[in-house]
């Protein structure tokens, strides 16, 4: 994927002109990020925000017992970390790349006088954002209204888009019950549950939903 077409891609420039792609290019550096590099961390002075070209970042916490709790993984055609760039000026969480990855970096200052000269770039940027409260939002419900099983079958389920029917997981399973609000072992019973019932089949990192609507109506099943 070109830079273009990855900030094509992203919801937050939705609409924009040939011209104003032109424009956000123009001010953004484009490099190749190793795996496993911190790019930022919780309460760090926000530099500006990022859109992946290719591989996957992980924006995630680390409670006061050294746990990791992953927020979002941000994937080509996703910004991270926009939304620091309006607040007090510091991220609100760590980011690392997991595996290789090319990011295109957008300076805060730069970013800022371009809003002030384009109202279309700045709307697009207040609805990206709000979507992403929207999805926080979701996490949270999950939390605490549905058992581990309906998490899990929501998750899978977004993945997949409502389209495939083999999904990777872009998280190590240890990574996805941190996640989701679980445990290793809580998670491992779930996945097995799920393939003796006949809704997935799980080779490593890839999953094979056979059973859509199955996995549909678990994922919408509230805590008794």
């Amino acid at each position: 994927m070109n830079s273009k077409l990855a900030i094509q891609k992203c919801p937050l420039f939705t609409g924009l002109t040939d011209e104003d792609l032109a424009a956000l290019l123009k001010i953004a550096s484009r490099s190749e990020i190793p795996k496993g590099t911190i790019l930022f961390t919780e309460g760090e002075n926000a530099r500006g925000f990022y859109v992946p070209v290719k591989g996957k970042v992980k924006i995630y916490k680390v409670t006061p017992e050294g746990r990791e709790r992953v927020l979002r993984i941000a994937e080509p055609g996703r910004t991270f970390a926009e939304a620091a760039i309006f607040d007090l000026g510091t991220y609100p969480a760590n980011a690392a790349t997991l595996e290789r990855s090319v990011l295109l970096f957008f300076p805060k200052h730069e970013v800022l006088q371009l809003l002030k000269n384009n109202v279309q770039l700045a709307i697009n940027m207040i609805g990206g954002i709000s979507r992403l409260l929207r999805e926080f939002m979701d996490q949270m419900e999950d939390i605490a209204f549905r058992d581990v099983p309906a998490r899990l079958a929501r998750y899978l389920l977004d993945l997949a888009e409502g389209e495939q029917q083999r999904v990777e997981l872009p998280l190590s399973k240890s990574q996805l019950a941190v996640n989701l609000g679980t445990v290793s072992e809580t998670l491992s019973r779930t996945f097995r549950k799920m393939v003796d019932d006949d809704l997935i089949r799980v080779q490593s990192r890839s999953i094979d939903i056979l059973d859509v609507e199955r996995l549909a109506d678990l994922a919408e099943r509230y805590k008794e």
